[in-house]
């Protein structure tokens, strides 16, 4: 990075944690959200895993070597591409050519946007602007000139979400003047059509997904006002595939288990622009459809990366059949948006409990990266698995590792004009502003290890909101909630509001009482099971191959985010 791009993310991140945002006021403009997310500026992570893995990921991703994340598009551009080459999929004669680059500089720039990092902006808008350099007369965003440019949708919708992001959180002038030259120069290489990933559809590029564009396409809309953008994100709705699951009609069995899901946010995204029911109704019964037909206990699905078609014992089968049972990072980002859009929507608690479960036990556990590409991808809940990374060097999950990760800030906390809602338990705090007073919120805990969270709630002088805190569905017995001592009454699978006039001493104190239980793993094989203590899924470690759950729970346990290179199984035989 030169000292211009240092100076100018210095700046911008000044500005972006200069003032707290209120939470009383009305949106800018209409919106169907009962709930919205605060600023990634807003929270801080104070310690436990999350603030761990957050530590780590944000790290990491701030060594990568610009020069060789550029190579690719440099050497397409005929320009000087010093630098290692990436290998794996990321190479000119690899899988997806330069797919990566946009993920990294929308994960730098939550990073940065969250903790104020100057570095993390820079190192985004220095990958900014050695792209924008190879960017032809013909705008040709690919890092291959060949017409046959493998998931040329895919990749195109992450080079959006990089300028968005860069646009949005780093206040970058050239971003958002290189969306439509990105767009335009990729319109000669994307279908002008959608279709479903499916081997009776046409396809103009193998594996391609024109079915996930319009979500960025929308947001493009948003910021643009260009009314060509609005169109080309209802044109790639994929209808024949949401109007079904309004309808109720289950199509998951047989797609593929990512794609479909970050699919669904392009509907919630429909919802929120258009205000057509049939998009909310849509996300509503696929949310239903992957908890009820499709999950492992931890919240996983779509083993060998496609959904299984439910009450023939396919997940239990998959158990044996494969060690590829989450393609986790990816899977995770998909399900937290569609999550976090629901909770926005709806305002119901089963959707912070659904995201609560697939945070913690899958993308918590993800093997931390290496230095050269090597990367987690698969969740293994076969009999005696390790953790390992993908056979090929920087698969699509290095992408969605770091915006994933970037995004925990998002998860833990809601607001709506009356106050907040206090989604996820963990060591953390909230600044925001309620009717013109200062407001910090914090959470002392050890969860999710510990089932006592203390929440002290501090505005600057006395001022009356609601907190609103989660039951989760899964406890067993009453949680004991009290605000300054005194007993309030708690509803399991609920956000419980607590209105009030808040001083600067009142605490509230919740516990959720842990208890070990059993989930099998289908409807068909109520005989093999998991066992989970509180929202944790546990791993017997070096157990034996047909283990019972009687002697898993005798031998060591450690939830699936602790296990490190431990031969580990997930699954057990029932007494």
């Amino acid at each position: 990075m030169n000292r211009r791009q240092f100076l100018a993310a210095a700046a911008s991140t000044a500005a972006i944690h200069a003032v707290p945002a209120k939470i009383d006021a009305a949106p800018a403009a209409p919106s169907r959200r009962k709930l919205r997310e605060f600023e990634y500026s807003q929270v801080t992570l104070t310690g436990g895993p999350l603030a761990d893995h957050y530590r780590r990921v944000h790290r990491h991703f701030l060594t990568l070597d610009n020069d060789r994340v550029l190579k690719v598009y440099r050497q397409r551009a005929g320009l000087p591409a010093p630098g290692a080459d990436m290998g794996g999929w990321y190479d000119a004669d690899g899988f997806v050519p330069g797919h990566l680059i946009g993920q990294f500089i929308s994960g730098l720039a939550r990073l940065s946007a969250h903790t104020g990092d100057a570095a993390a902006a820079a190192k985004a808008l220095a990958l900014l602007d050695g792209y924008a350099a190879t960017l032809g007369a013909d705008n040709n965003p690919y890092a291959s000139s060949k017409a046959s440019t493998t998931w040329p949708c895919y990749i195109l919708d992450k080079y959006e979400v990089g300028l968005l992001d860069a646009a949005a959180l780093l206040h970058s002038d050239q971003a958002r003047a290189l969306l439509p030259r990105v767009i335009s120069g990729a319109q000669q290489f994307i279908p002008d059509h959608t279709y479903d990933r499916d081997a009776n559809s046409p396809k103009q590029a193998p594996y391609d997904e024109p079915y996930i564009l319009s979500e960025n396409l929308f947001r493009v809309h948003e910021l643009l006002g260009d009314e060509r953008y609005l169109k080309l994100a209802r044109l790639y709705l994929l209808d024949s595939y949401f109007d079904p699951l309004a309808r109720g009609r289950n199509i998951l069995p047989g797609k593929h288990g990512y794609s479909h899901v970050i699919a669904l946010s392009s509907a919630a995204k429909a919802y929120e622009v258009l205000g057509d029911l049939r998009y909310l109704q849509a996300i509503r019964n696929a949310w239903d459809m992957l908890e009820q037909t499709q999950e492992y206990a931890s919240g996983a699905w779509a083993p060998k990366e496609a959904f299984v078609t439910p009450h023939r014992g396919e997940l239990a089968a998959s158990l044996v059949s494969t060690h590829e049972h989450f393609e986790t990072p990816c899977g995770y980002y998909a399900h937290s948006k569609l999550a976090r859009y629901l909770l926005g929507f709806t305002a119901d608690a089963r959707y912070g409990d659904g995201l609560e479960r697939v945070l913690y036990n899958t993308i918590l556990g993800a093997k931390d990266p290496d230095d050269n590409g090597g990367c987690f991808y698969y969740s293994d809940y076969h009999a005696r698995a390790t953790k390992s990374y993908y056979q090929r060097k920087w698969p699509c999950c290095a992408g969605t590792l770091v915006q994933s990760v970037a995004d925990y800030p998002l998860n833990l906390y809601f607001h709506d004009d009356f106050g907040i809602y206090v989604n996820l338990y963990a060591a953390s705090a909230v600044r925001w502003e309620s009717g013109g007073v200062p407001v910090t919120l914090t959470q002392r805990t050890g969860y999710p290890e510990s089932e006592s969270i203390a929440i002290d709630v501090a505005p600057d002088s006395p001022a009356e909101f609601s907190v609103s805190v989660r039951i989760p569905a899964w406890i067993d017995r009453p949680a004991t909630l009290t605000v300054n001592g005194k007993d309030v009454a708690t509803r399991r699978g609920s956000f419980v509001a607590i209105r009030r006039r808040w001083t600067k001493t009142d605490t509230i104190q919740l516990t959720l009482p842990f208890a070990t239980r059993t989930v099998p793993v289908d409807d068909r094989h109520p005989e093999i099971m998991a066992i989970l203590r509180g929202p944790l899924m546990m791993s017997a470690i070096d157990a034996a191959e047909d283990v019972s759950v009687s002697a898993a729970l005798a031998g060591k346990l450690l939830p699936f985010y602790q296990v490190k290179d431990e031969v580990y199984s997930t699954y057990f035989r029932g007494v």
